[in-house]
């Protein structure tokens, strides 16, 4: 059964959901929810997120957090196309870090390193606001890293493929505009079958954290330890 569709549905034990949503020019919506953490991410078009007399921006790259019980306001100044992730109260919180701001951009965000040659860039975590997950952008070299897994639950949206991915006894190349869900401990690998261009993967998981949090298989890591 395929893993990669536009919208990543809620199930009974994970608090992560995915879903898109398009405000045309010079229309106005309300997000928020009374429950969730809401967390947007545009991939086309500009305006602002207003929310308690701040007022943010909004572009490509940009995202945007309304917490639990807010609600604001997004102005389409072009028409949006929105990536709306939601993380529900029951996701386990960590001790603010920092100041929690309304936006926040890949263009200025700093770049950390990953496993291999792969970094990537925080929007949101624990130090700008987010206490219940880590929105980042992750960037794959052409290749694939070693069967790995993660502990926390993770949803990955693919702004441009193709993308493929690999769970055991399973491999499924994925479209730009798709999105799937990794569950705790589930081993994978994200593979960028590209012979030259960068991928570029926009993920969400919780409790939040750092993305480079990653643990290879028994037997990867045994081969890594003895190899040479």
């Amino acid at each position: 059964m395929p893993r990669a569709d536009e919208v990543v549905a809620p199930i009974e034990d994970s608090a992560l959901a995915l879903d898109r949503r398009g405000i045309a020019q010079g229309a106005s919506a309300t997000i928020g929810d009374p429950e969730s953490d809401t967390l947007v991410y545009v991939t086309d078009g500009n305006g602002s997120i207003s929310l308690g007399g701040e007022v943010g921006p909004l572009a490509v790259r940009n995202a945007a957090l309304v917490l639990a019980g807010e609600e604001a306001t997004i102005g389409a100044d072009e028409a949006l196309d929105l990536v709306v992730l939601s993380v529900g109260v029951e996701a386990d919180r960590h001790a603010p870090l920092g100041r929690r701001v309304l936006t926040a951009s890949l263009d200025a965000a700093d770049g950390q390193q990953a496993t291999g040659a792969r970094s990537f860039q925080i929007l949101f975590d624990a130090t700008n606001g987010s206490t219940r997950a880590t929105l980042f952008a992750g960037y794959v070299p052409p290749g694939k890293a070693p069967w790995h897994y993660h502990l926390y639950d993770e949803i990955v949206w693919i702004p441009e493929g193709p993308a493929r991915l690999h769970l055991e006894g399973a491999v499924e190349d994925v479209g730009a505009g798709s999105a799937f869900r990794l569950r705790p401990r589930e081993v994978h690998i994200v593979e960028n079958p590209s012979a030259d261009r960068e991928l570029t993967i926009i993920g969400l998981f919780t409790p939040a954290g750092s993305p480079s949090a990653a643990y290879l298989t028994p037997d990867v890591a045994a081969e890594y330890r003895f190899a040479g």
